[in-house]
């Protein structure tokens, strides 16, 4: 326990990730992760601060939320880092009018911005929408730039549902940054600007926080990169092979995220 102790010490913010943190998204919305609705109740109990950081690009933020408090979790929309408010803010800063190729459930995110005259591609993971119609006509639009730009609401491989693994947005992604010979802009993690924001919302230093998440590469890796440090849950989309990943270890691997938050209330902020 002297190890938790020294890995933990000092975490005053924790960021947690949603989808196969707290739970796994499926039919009639999905279900909890065992011992996850408890978990975050405590963690809000405690001294520590608490965040969501997540990469969901199928809802809008606001029915996320709901679809949580559905499930019992102790959670509000002010508490969420979520990429497509974020793009918004991107759109408007940098006058850009996109071609928007999402998910029809978060399509709502976009209802203020300009989208005549399209002239950058914004990409999610847009489900059954991936067909080649739909990828073609962004792939045109990028195409017929003077200075294409691409943006992409997080770039994962996959996630998990309670049906199995799905297809993440990052392998269409990677489609047409091959096709266009471009570089997408990813707004999301493991973004380092997107963990940035968390933390400035969290309110603490990043030597100070601690990520949680199931994603080896988005979650544990972009934190560790912004100088955070980050727990791997054997929840989600987690595999076995991710606790040999070649080029990221977590500082540590638990069973869920209850185990989580017994080990953070024990030796966290000490």
């Amino acid at each position: 326990m002297a190890v938790w102790g020294e890995r933990l010490a000092g975490v005053r913010g924790v960021l947690l990730d949603i989808s196969g943190v707290l739970y796994d998204s499926g039919e009639g919305g999905g279900v909890p992760i065992a011992g996850s609705v408890d978990a975050v109740a405590r963690l809000k109990r405690s001294q520590l601060k608490v965040r969501f950081c997540t990469n969901e690009s199928q809802k809008s933020r606001g029915e996320l939320v709901a679809l949580l408090r559905r499930l019992g979790f102790d959670i509000s929309q002010e508490e969420v880092t979520a990429p497509a408010p974020a793009t918004c803010q991107i759109l408007k800063e940098r006058g850009l009018r996109p071609h928007l190729l999402i998910h029809d459930g978060v399509r709502s995110e976009f209802d203020q911005i300009d989208k005549s005259s399209p002239n950058c591609v914004v990409m999610a993971d847009a489900g059954e929408s991936f067909s080649y119609q739909n990828m073609n006509k962004a792939f045109q639009i990028l195409m017929e730039l003077e200075n294409p730009v691409l943006i992409s609401l997080g770039k994962g491989r996959y996630y998990k549902e309670t049906s199995g693994l799905m297809l993440d947005v990052g392998a269409y992604v990677k489609a047409l940054e091959y096709a266009c010979g471009i570089e997408a802009e990813v707004v999301g993690k493991p973004s380092p600007e997107f963990f940035k924001s968390a933390l400035q919302a969290l309110g603490v230093e990043a030597h100070q926080a601690i990520m949680i998440g199931d994603d080896i590469v988005g979650d544990i890796g972009g934190a560790q990169r912004c100088g955070m440090r980050a727990l791997q849950v054997r929840t989600g989309k987690f595999r076995p092979s991710d606790e040999h990943h070649p080029e990221v270890k977590a500082d540590g691997y638990v069973d869920n995220l209850a185990e989580a938050v017994d080990l953070l209330l024990q030796h966290a902020d000490k």
